[in-house]
């Protein structure tokens, strides 16, 4: 009998498995797809050399992760890259506010009446962040605040909902920036704790910026992986589990499933029904003859890019995803370009590009017209160095990765109380009314994202679990 099986190969998963083998349980992985990594793959999606990132690109919080700092990936594989700039958010005028590794300059590109108002934001928690960042990531209760007054702080200016937040700055430039940061997941900016969001990209780009892994996201995954093998564990891919007697004998089941993926799997009937999910993303990933053409030089520097000519302008296009139940007509995007910092995703002289736009959960429509119209606003003839694109919008997301329900790649809605205390309200979230189950995915704290916190947070109440039965 093994000590525990763990059901998906994503990077909670992987940690999850990771955390109870270097404790000395045995581990055995099981995947429904033929290859690892969940919501961190690479795969040649459009033309022969290009390698594309089906879901997550940039890493701010996996180089940032607690989990990940502590595991030795690198020996394994993985290197961050770092670009010149870790985001750009550019205008129709030519310029473009940036997020830095410096305080300083990213203040300075919000205008002299902001750059003050900013440092004031930032600059108090940025020493402490490590602790912080750990302190956030393992809530709920897993593990007791190491700074009880600087997380009790950050509460008070995060937990107020972002347009709260964003009342301290006085021009569109900090404004737009900051509600591009909390859009990363898919929040109204209007709903509880969205000024954490930002706050928490914020820091993590000045702490240690927004990185790509060498060769694409799969890197972290087969890293971790490695890792695991090395320890003893096994992965077991193309091995789709539907009941839990599929699986192997263990004295502990781990999910990095959706919630009612997992009710459906281990009989738990009804208890998962409350679990909210929030909109969807339409994807589309380019084979480009050459770099964007930006008009901001800023975002030609940059990892990451964000696109909304306003706060207004990102605010309207979330609503319309998320409340309204209609594909906006000029959608905020979030566009990656690795090729600006990685030589090995594209051939010589192309580039790969990568961007969303939110749309309704189970959306069937194509926004690929949209996206390009968007985009051309801010980088005109972007259409011209298109060579290939490869669309996936809400149905075909949630085919290729059954956590992402109706096209919902954080695995649940990030609204409400449901930012803290997913996916049930529960100080035991990880655990489940089946004494030997437990789930670990995005759906469980500290949320989405690649940064196996989930997973870490998980394995922590699987061995103390695995422990008093020891006893």
């Amino acid at each position: 009998m093994l000590d525990a099986v763990v059901v998906g190969a994503g990077p909670n998963g992987l940690t999850a498995a990771v955390e109870l083998a270097r404790r000395g349980f045995s581990v055995a992985v099981f995947e429904a797809r033929d290859t690892i990594g969940g919501g961190a793959r690479t795969e040649e999606l459009t033309l022969p050399g290009f390698r594309h990132d089906p879901c997550s690109a940039a890493h701010p919080l996996g180089i940032n992760s607690p989990a990940f700092r502590a595991l030795p990936l690198e020996r394994y594989g993985l290197e961050w890259l770092q670009p010149e700039l870790p985001m750009a958010h550019p205008f129709t005028d030519g310029t473009a506010a940036v997020l830095s590794r410096s305080v300083a300059e990213t203040a300075a590109s919000f205008g002299a009446r902001d750059a003050g108002a900013y440092r004031r934001l930032v600059e108090p928690f940025l020493p402490k962040w490590d602790t912080l960042a750990r302190d956030f990531m393992s809530l709920p209760l897993t593990a007791l605040p190491r700074d009880l007054v600087t997380l009790a702080r950050f509460g008070l200016v995060g937990l107020p909902p972002s347009t709260w937040l964003m009342r301290r700055f006085h021009d569109e430039r900090a404004k737009a920036l900051f509600a591009g940061l909390v859009a990363h997941v898919m929040a109204p900016l209007s709903g509880f704790a969205t000024g954490a969001i930002g706050l928490v990209f914020a820091l993590a780009a000045h702490a240690r910026g927004w990185p790509v892994a060498r060769g694409g996201s799969q890197s972290i995954s087969d890293a971790l992986a490695a890792y695991l093998k090395d320890l003893g564990g096994t992965v077991h891919t193309d091995y789709e589990v539907k009941r839990l007697d599929d699986l192997p004998p263990a004295r502990a089941y781990v999910f990095d499933t959706s919630p009612t993926a997992l009710a459906r799997i281990a009989g738990l009937g009804r208890y998962y029904d409350g679990y909210r999910y929030g909109p969807g993303v339409f994807k589309v990933d380019y084979a480009l003859d050459g770099p964007v053409p930006w008009t901001a030089p800023e975002a030609r520097a940059a990892g990451t890019v964000q696109i909304g000519a306003s706060s207004v302008e990102i605010g309207t296009a979330l609503r319309a995803a998320s409340r309204e139940g209609r594909a906006p007509d000029k959608p905020f995007m979030i566009t990656v370009q690795p090729s600006v910092v990685d030589p090995t995703r594209a051939p010589e002289g192309k580039q790969v590009f990568w961007a969303y736009g939110h749309v309704p959960s189970g959306w069937d429509g194509d926004l690929t017209d949209a996206l390009e119209r968007q985009l051309e606003r801010f980088a005109p003839g972007f259409r011209d160095r298109v060579l290939a694109r490869a669309t996936a919008g809400p149905p075909e997301l949630a085919a290729r990765n059954a956590n992402y329900v109706g096209g919902d790649i954080g695995s649940g809605a990030v609204t409400g109380l449901q930012i803290l205390l997913r996916p049930k309200l529960s100080l035991s979230p990880y655990g489940t009314p089946h004494p030997a189950v437990f789930i670990c995915s995005s759906a469980t704290p500290p949320g989405p994202g690649v940064h196996g916190m989930s997973g870490h947070n998980a394995a922590k109440a699987v061995w103390r679990r695995l422990r008093q039965q020891q006893a």
